[in-house]
């Protein structure tokens, strides 16, 4: 039994590590396309205004610059190190719904309610990566126009709802490994969360996850 015991504590440490890589990989695909297709196109903009600028258009080049200026401050937040390694799970997802609304991605919702209690670590870095894969998906694949996110604490309870309104899928046609979920129900149950999806086709998909605290 013991033997049992530190074979699973090493899978989970395991577990761990590998999604914490998996979230720095996914942040640093998210500035890297930032930076050539966002900021890059800001500050190309603001050299072709200022190739021909007058009294009349400098409010634009200042106006451009400035945009430049504000993308370049967001990013600085997810390249910060510390960001990953000690998610604060509001935070993070707040991050991620600023960063889709700011780049009209997808129209982003998100909403806390109750009293906001401590979550694990550990926890945090688990239940962020399994928003993390819901999020691409949903940007990605589900031809949604509004993303909808619920973190609720409840008497030692946390209870996140995140919803799409996309074209979903049936639960007959639904494989798994295609999309994740089998990934992401069995990293819910390295933590003792359950996270159920829900879907039909055209009504969008959504995800329940609970994690007792």
């Amino acid at each position: 039994m013991l033997q049992q015991q530190a074979e699973n504590k090493k899978r989970f440490e395991r577990e761990i590590a590998e999604t914490q890589i998996e979230i720095r990989e996914e942040t640093l695909r998210n500035i890297s396309w930032e930076l050539h297709d966002n900021i890059g196109q800001l500050l190309t903009l603001a050299k072709i205004q200022l190739q021909s600028a007058t009294v009349d258009n400098l409010n634009d080049v200042s106006e451009t610059i400035t945009k430049g200026l504000t993308e370049v401050r967001a990013l600085s937040k997810l390249i910060n190190p510390e960001a990953i390694k000690n998610i604060n799970l509001k935070d993070a997802v707040q991050l991620e719904i600023d960063r889709f609304n700011r780049l009209n991605f997808i129209k982003s919702t998100l909403i806390v309610t109750g009293k906001e209690q401590k979550i694990n670590e550990k926890a945090s870095i688990i239940i962020f990566r399994i928003l993390q894969e819901f999020f691409s998906n949903t940007i990605k694949h589900s031809k949604a126009s509004n993303l909808f996110v619920e973190i609720s604490f409840n008497e030692g309870v946390l209870y996140i709802l995140v919803k799409d309104d996309g074209v979903g899928f049936s639960s007959e046609e639904n494989k798994p490994t295609g999309i994740g979920l089998e990934n992401i129900k069995n990293r819910a149950k390295l933590i003792g969360a359950t996270a159920v999806f829900i879907s039909e086709i055209n009504k969008g998909t959504s995800l329940n996850i609970v994690y007792k605290l």
